[in-house]
């Protein structure tokens, strides 16, 4: 069977459906949403309690060191970084992970990796 992108698109929609059944994030444990496009990665931090969006990260336009990594994988790191600084300044320093479909590998192990060593706890 050939796998199609809409194909592709309909299963990983699928899989977040399912995670998201489980995971909720409140007030104390906010969810760490993550998005992952061809170019970028993007993530939410919300309080689904509310419905609010805390923080908002996008790795479009981050400069930075990430050490040894290269390219989207460097600067999905960078924005794990990023989100972890700006969730401390708003006084959230324990989320719920979650990765939205995709596969935990890649750009958004690199994601968590970055906003764990940010300070961030899940």
């Amino acid at each position: 069977m050939k796998q199609t992108a809409s194909y592709k698109r309909e299963r990983r929609v699928r899989r977040h459906t399912k995670i998201r059944a489980r995971i909720t994030g409140t007030e104390e444990r906010p969810r760490l949403s993550v998005y992952r496009s061809l170019s970028q990665i993007s993530a939410q931090i919300i309080d689904d309690a509310t419905g609010k969006t805390l923080v908002s990260v996008a790795t479009a336009d981050l400069k930075g060191d990430a050490g040894e990594r290269k390219g989207k994988v460097a600067q999905s790191f960078l924005g794990g970084k990023q989100i972890a600084e700006l969730a401390k300044a708003k006084k959230i320093s324990a989320v719920v992970f979650d990765r939205g479909g995709f596969r935990f590998h890649g750009r958004v192990r690199a994601f968590a990796e970055g906003a764990r060593e940010g300070g961030l706890v899940f």
